[in-house]
């Protein structure tokens, strides 16, 4: 074997080693905060006007994962059939949109803010939230009529989707689109859809309680229709995002060197545009304008895990997840429930001006 040969087949064998630590680190943590979900998950189903045991919690989790899958698991206490509607029906559908729109939020903002090279870029960053806003104040002030009753999701996940496009068409200039253009765009179109968003709410009459609480997000009254709705969304298109994770990391060395180095820069960023558009459309389009959550956890698991983002995009996922279970589960527990996007801005905001002020903020 000559010098060169062998060479060759260092660089391949030292190449495969990164990718298995790489792989290693990101199984290791998401495992770690998969295990932090599911406690929350399970905390959270208990909490309310009727306190019920975590214990308890797990038999009728376990009895009910049973029932569909049989795990053929034996459980030495037998939940009540009220405590058994309570989880079931009750609480774990807010819980797990909850976690389907806190994975949602956070993995489109990794996205973003890798895909802009700024830590300040959120999910709502060329207007998808305020695309969902219009469609759902208009449902709500023009009561529309749509199989299923999911006439307002439908609205808000429709609007959501034509802003993006229309964002990403008025930036593109002769196949080009400088992501500088693409944030001014988006806070243009930001600015005129709060304008008709306000001609809406003067029109609101009687409905403008639900309105107001829909553009605070809003989990109360969530049932397994809203999440099937997210969960036909979310899943397919994060496996999308992880697939492109590589691809995002070289993106953030410039698109010249992107290119040079054999990404397909243009259809990369259509692709991650897209998919962050798509999954942030469907968490408001179930839940309203949920703010923060986007904006704080990917920057969080930023400085915890590093910038790669074959890591850094499933564990801010699930942070994101865990993050807001356990913000909505404070939104409920108090005598009168209150909207979870009060409680994630009230944590959200003193952090990041925390992170301002010791400096963590920092170009990517």
């Amino acid at each position: 074997m000559s010098g060169q040969q062998v060479l060759v087949y260092c660089n391949c064998v030292c190449r495969r080693i990164r990718i298995v630590r790489v792989q290693l680190r990101a199984t290791v943590w998401s495992a770690g905060l998969s295990g932090v979900l599911l406690l929350a998950i399970t905390v959270s189903a208990g909490i309310g006007p009727v306190n019920i045991a975590p214990m308890t919690v797990t038999y009728v989790l376990l009895g009910a994962i049973d029932s569909l899958i049989g795990l053929g698991v034996t459980v030495t206490e037998i939940p009540s059939s009220v405590q058994q509607t309570i989880v079931l029906s009750v609480r774990l559908p807010r819980i797990i949109l909850a976690a389907l729109v806190g994975f949602a939020l956070a993995s489109a903002g990794t996205v973003m803010q890798g895909f802009f090279r700024n830590p300040m870029a959120d999910p709502s960053i060329i207007g998808v939230s305020s695309g969902a806003a219009v469609g759902a104040v208009a449902t709500i002030v023009i009561p529309l009529q749509i199989p299923f009753g999911l006439e307002l999701q439908a609205a808000a996940f429709t609007t959501a989707i034509i802003t993006a496009f229309s964002v990403y068409v008025i930036a593109t200039r002769g196949g080009r689109t400088p992501t500088s253009t693409l944030l001014l765009a988006g806070v243009a179109v930001q600015a005129f859809l709060g304008a008709v968003i306000s001609f809406l709410l003067l029109y609101s009459g009687e409905s403008i309680q639900r309105v107001v609480y829909w553009l605070m997000g809003n989990l109360g009254g969530t049932t397994w229709g809203d999440v099937r709705v997210a969960a036909v969304v979310v899943p397919p298109v994060f496996v999308l995002l992880v697939a492109y994770a590589q691809d995002l990391n070289v993106l953030l060395l410039g698109e010249r060197d992107a290119h040079a180095l054999g990404i397909n820069v243009t259809r990369t960023k259509r692709i991650l545009l897209a998919a962050a558009s798509i999954v942030t459309a469907a968490a408001v389009a179930v839940t309203g304008v949920i703010g923060f959550v986007g904006l704080i956890v990917p920057h969080a698991m930023r400085l915890v895990v590093g910038p790669d983002h074959r890591i850094l995009l499933p564990t801010s996922a699930l942070a994101g997840a865990s993050f807001l279970v356990i913000t909505d589960t404070l939104a409920r527990s108090g005598t009168t429930a209150i909207p979870v996007g009060i409680i994630t801005a009230a944590l959200g905001a003193p952090f990041f001006l925390y992170l301002l002020r010791t400096n963590e903020v920092t170009q990517l």
